[in-house]
């Protein structure tokens, strides 16, 4: 776990500081013994300390209904949900879908296609890199 905390720590430092606690990165990462890139990476219901060093309260909104549609990231994003439940499953087989909801932290890599099967209704704040 210690080396996939300090791959995410590099892997944010290009946006903001990153504080990871143990036990909070979790779907697509939990099954990998060591970073894979392409992977979304979920933080489960970080803390406000956390959210406030992202600045994740002055970014964008964006919401939907529920719905299933296929999506491209041309530019990594992140997002903090703030309601709804979504299960996002990369086209690429080798890559582990993740399940996510209200109150966890998601970062989807550039390049990446998916489906996106919002099961509840989103609303989020964003913000690409």
């Amino acid at each position: 776990m210690a080396k996939v905390l300090t791959s995410l720590a590099l892997l944010s430092s290009t946006t903001h500081a990153f504080v990871a606690r143990p036990n909070t990165v979790r779907n697509a990462l939990s099954s990998s013994s060591s970073l894979n890139m392409s992977e979304i990476e979920v933080v489960s219901q970080p803390d406000k300390d956390f959210l406030d060093k992202k600045g994740v309260f002055s970014w964008g909104t964006w919401g939907c209904g529920v719905s299933k549609f296929p999506w491209t990231y041309d530019q990594s994003e992140s997002c903090y949900l703030l309601a709804g439940k979504v299960t996002v499953t990369p086209d690429d087989k080798t890559l582990q879908p993740a399940t996510f909801g209200k109150g966890d932290f998601v970062t989807f890599p550039a390049g990446m296609s998916c489906t996106w099967d919002v099961s509840e209704t989103v609303e989020k704040h964003f913000m690409f890199f």
